[in-house]
């Protein structure tokens, strides 16, 4: 509940909107306690005081009634009404919902075609229908507001119902022995109720608006009642001469419904995880740039080359340091490695390449990405746009989320060749089904005519391979592309990219946290630990003989084949909270090699002077790693 209220915080219009409802709503609480006039009480001799009068702060009726009080007292009674309704239509109408969409078939046709002819009326004039029918009263309106809106919260439910109703855990119920209505209760109602939340916070406005609308009408609440669109159906022959009689009741519903209106926006972000996430938030095209410096280029980089890269993400007063001056550089032809534990900052780095990160909330605030010596960080989105996909090409995690599942995958490799370059579309079109045989798709001519969903993990990730090698790139950046394959899969499509590596001189970064990836794909491995590279080398060395703890350790966690005996080490403690890095070396607190010095200060990645090799450690595990960094 406090992180609610936290996320709530975040939306300052929805938390004046929420103060403002609660102070409205507390005034109308505590009414009767107040020293008001009774507001049904006339006197025709002081009909229509001005504001401020004396005895009458906001003035007085057509019949010589106290404002203030009919205000207070009718607000009270507009709340009630409104929020009744609103409790109602949401109850009667979740439960349609999630009856029809557990039960499915021929009751959730009987039950959604009713809903839909109640949604076939204009609201308005069913309401109206509703009260003639029943007759003008204040009841009779909330009971006509209620029934209205009962069709909003069925079909809104029944969605989100159908989507649970065939889960695993519901299925796993059904097997436990628990009966239909046991179900709902207790396993679907619970999932459905922040969603019917949402929908109230976002409707109670307007139910207040309806039910005024009614009594504005003279359908609602009766004389001498008063309620907020009574007070202005009354005043409405007056509202030249007299405005401030409207001018009153009409200024407090504006007030009560944009504060609540206000709030259920927050409330709705606060309690959506995709919204409160941020998931849904529009980011730049591209990073933001916050940094001080550009570091001056090295003599004799690669094609790509990373110097003391900074991202951050800023969110509201914390910042989390992702990734802390990341150096790298790839050579064509060759294939890097990046490995590490989750959350060590290997797709952010890989992101940042290409200015990717989304911002906000993320921020580049240090060092250079060079692409044959240019800086493309703070380049201008006409660069960055030319080089994506063309140059620079990316391979991600999963293919089903990254294709566009309303489009055939040879529709989207035409579009990735079309954008940067002036070919037709037949042409484009011949064009994709070469890359689909490129990465070895049987039956290319009628696969390029398939929607990713009608393809296995397997040949979509061979389509995400096609596309980064649609326009011939220089680099292709591979983010974990194997992770969600089966093992022979797996070994198709390590084959694969060293193939299409050696025969087209591609350099490639290939970020795992698999040592048999990097042992099969890549000459040399960059280790990363909280946002920083702790160990760079050659594959072959830093495998046979690692230099730093963390390596040691992470190598340690692979099982071998045949080597039953040895017992798998795993890495006591978690990985440091990347707002909250402790100052020096962050693997101390899990190294069993740590002293004193290692948390004083910033310790360089440095090794011998003739080799590839570099760490990050003032004791490495490697003999001739410790005497060059003790020298």
């Amino acid at each position: 509940m406090s992180a609610f209220f936290r996320l709530l915080a975040r939306n300052r219009l929805a938390l004046w909107g929420g103060v403002v409802l609660a102070l409205v709503v507390f005034l109308g609480l505590i009414t009767p306690l107040l020293p008001l006039a009774d507001p049904d009480v006339t006197n025709t001799a002081d009909r229509f005081l001005p504001p401020f009068s004396e005895g009458a702060f906001l003035g007085t009726d057509h019949l010589g009634r106290d404002l203030l009080s009919r205000l207070m007292w009718g607000t009270r009674l507009s709340l009630a009404v409104g929020f009744s309704a609103a409790v109602a239509a949401a109850t009667i109408g979740a439960a349609i919902g999630i009856v029809a969409g557990f039960y499915g078939g021929r009751t959730d046709n009987v039950i959604m075609r009713g809903v839909d002819m109640l949604m076939a009326f204009p609201y308005i004039l069913l309401a109206l229908a509703i009260v003639a029918a029943l007759g003008p009263g204040l009841m009779n309106a909330l009971i006509a507001v209620a029934a209205v809106n009962v069709p909003f919260f069925a079909r809104n439910i029944r969605g989100i119902t159908v989507g649970i109703a065939h889960k695993e855990f519901v299925d796993a119920a059904r097997l436990a022995g628990m009966g239909n209505g046991r179900i709902i209760l207790t396993e679907i109602l619970p999932n459905v109720v922040p969603v019917i939340v949402i929908a109230m916070s976002t409707t109670i406005g307007w139910m207040i608006l309806e039910t005024a609308g009614l009594s504005f009408l003279g359908l609602g609440s009766q004389p001498p009642q008063a309620d907020l669109g009574s007070m202005l159906g009354e005043a409405r022959s007056a509202l030249i001469t007299n405005p401030h009689t409207s001018v009153v009741p009409g200024v407090m519903i504006l007030v009560i419904v944009m504060s609540i209106n206000l709030l259920g926006d927050g409330v709705r972000d606060a309690l959506d995880p995709r919204l409160k996430s941020g998931a849904l938030s529009r980011p730049m095209p591209a990073t933001l740039v916050d940094r001080k410096s550009v570091p001056e280029a090295g003599e004799g980089d690669g094609i790509l080359a990373l110097q003391d890269l900074e991202t951050q993400f800023h969110v509201k007063d914390r910042v989390y340091k992702a990734v802390g001056g990341v150096s790298l550089t790839v050579h064509p032809g060759e294939c890097l490695g990046i490995i590490g534990e989750s959350g060590s900052g290997k797709s952010v780095t890989a992101l940042s390449v290409m200015s990717l990160v989304a911002s906000p909330p993320g921020v580049i605030t240090g060092g250079a990405v060079r692409y044959k010596g240019e800086d493309l960080i703070g380049a201008p989105y006409a660069k960055l746009r030319s080089l994506r996909g063309d140059r620079v090409a990316y391979i991600f995690q999963d293919p089903l989320a990254t294709l566009h599942p309303l489009y055939k995958v040879g529709d989207q490799l035409v579009e990735a060749i079309r954008c940067h370059h002036d070919v037709s579309s037949a042409e484009a079109r011949s064009r994709a089904i070469d890359l689909l045989k490129s990465v070895r798709i049987p039956n290319a001519e009628s696969r390029v005519d398939s929607y990713p969903h009608e393809m296995s993990g397997g040949m979509r990730q061979r389509v995400g391979i096609a596309m980064a090698l649609a326009n011939e790139p220089d680099v292709i950046i591979a983010d974990e592309p194997t992770t969600a394959l089966d093992v022979t899969v797996q070994a198709q499509i390590l084959a694969l990219l060293d193939d299409l590596r050696k025969a087209r001189g591609l350099a490639i970064v290939f970020i795992t946290h698999d040592f048999g990836v990097v042992a099969q794909l890549c000459d040399r491995v960059a280790v990363m630990y909280a946002g920083r590279i702790v160990e760079e080398g050659p594959t072959g060395e830093v495998l046979a003989t690692p230099a730093h703890p963390y390596t040691k350790r992470l190598i340690a966690c692979v099982p071998e084949l045949g080597e039953g005996r040895r017992k798998l080490a795993a890495i006591p403690g978690l990985p440091p909270v990347v707002d909250k890095l402790p100052e020096g070396c962050a693997f101390a607190e899990r190294c069993h090699k740590a002293r004193d010095y290692c948390q004083r200060g910033d310790i360089p990645l440095e090794g011998p002077a003739e080799g590839a090799r570099r760490v990050r450690c003032l004791y490495p595990e490697n003999e001739r790693m410790a005497e060059a960094v003790s020298s």
